[in-house]
């Protein structure tokens, strides 16, 4: 017979072994399965702009949003660079399918109008901004943050303080929407859009609307958020509080104080946007949250939180 001592320490080497067998093998299936999503996303990718340069925008659309989908759903087990190179690919191809929707549109046959006198400026201050600008216009505000694309000319409001701005149906419906700079103001965006960027705001609230693709929140502090997308990214953003419907897991980098709770907003005609965004209803992942500071996968993040729920607004108006 084997002393005690022998017969545990060749358990525990057998056990080693075992435990390195499993770790390889995770590993192997790990990388197999990498290899596959990234094949998967350069196929589609390829479909996409082969929709896009035979002129069928909508069906492109339809196939980018399940780029998107996959995308998000593999960001946990690829290697943070592909998740970059995927989610620059998303963003090019964005403002490539806005780009070919604003051609195909039909252009306004020339005829002659009786000139109008000026209308008067309205005092609301809701209606003081200008928030879809021409199509000579570029969007005012600071350089593109990272993945953001370049394109045809973003709606929204940029540079105001202290004010209550308003976006109805018709100028949102599939528009790319941008708020920057802004300090102070409260944001009504009934309608749907089909992508947002909150970029270097402060001290604001937003109410949004159903965006069919994806919401960017950067370089924000002390805001409050109540967004519903199909992908939600946040980068350098500080206190704030983000009441989401997204159908995919959020991300967030290089964040702090940052809290989430479901979505709570409601207006009239929101069945309809929702409905037309494509959004699933039924799945919202508000409490599912990765952070890219944060690798840890036996602790949570220190980052963010959830809002407990004698905290959160349910009422907006």
């Amino acid at each position: 017979v084997l002393p005690e001592r022998l017969q545990r320490r060749g358990a525990e080497r057998q056990q080693g072994v075992e435990r390195q067998r499993q770790k390889k093998e995770a590993q192997v299936v790990k990388e197999e399965r990498s290899e596959f999503v990234v094949a998967a996303l350069a196929r589609e990718r390829e479909a996409v702009e082969a929709l896009l340069m035979a002129g069928q925008p909508e069906e492109a659309a339809a196939r980018l949003q399940g780029l998107q989908k996959l995308l998000t759903e593999s960001v946990r087990f690829l290697p943070s660079y592909e998740v970059r190179q995927g989610q620059e690919a998303v963003s090019r191809l964005q403002a490539d399918l806005a780009a070919r929707r604003q051609q195909l549109q039909p252009k306004k046959k020339f005829a002659f109008r009786s000139l109008k006198k000026e209308a008067v400026p309205s005092s609301d201050s809701r209606s003081a901004e200008s928030p879809c600008p021409a199509a000579s216009e570029s969007p005012a505000g600071p350089g593109l943050a990272e993945g953001e694309p370049t394109g045809p000319p973003l709606c929204g409001f940029s540079g105001s303080e202290g004010k209550e701005l308003e976006l109805g149906p018709a100028e949102l419906l599939q528009r790319d929407v941008e708020l920057s700079e802004l300090r102070g103001c409260r944001l009504w965006l009934r309608g749907n859009a089909n992508t947002l960027r909150v970029r270097d705001c402060h001290g604001c609230t937003v109410l949004c609307g159903p965006v069919s693709t994806s919401v960017l929140v950067d370089g924000c502090s002390d805001c409050v958020l109540v967004l519903a997308c199909q992908q939600l990214r946040t980068h350098r953003t500080r206190g704030s509080r983000f009441y989401v419907h997204v159908t995919s897991r959020a991300v967030i980098e290089d964040c702090r104080e940052v809290f989430f709770a479901p979505y709570t907003w409601s207006y009239p005609g929101i069945d309809g946007d929702f409905e037309s965004s494509r959004l699933d209803r039924n799945v919202n992942n508000w409490n599912l949250v990765d952070d890219f500071d944060w690798l840890a996968t036996n602790e949570p993040s220190p980052n963010w939180s959830l809002i407990p729920e004698q905290e959160r607004i349910s009422c907006w108006d």
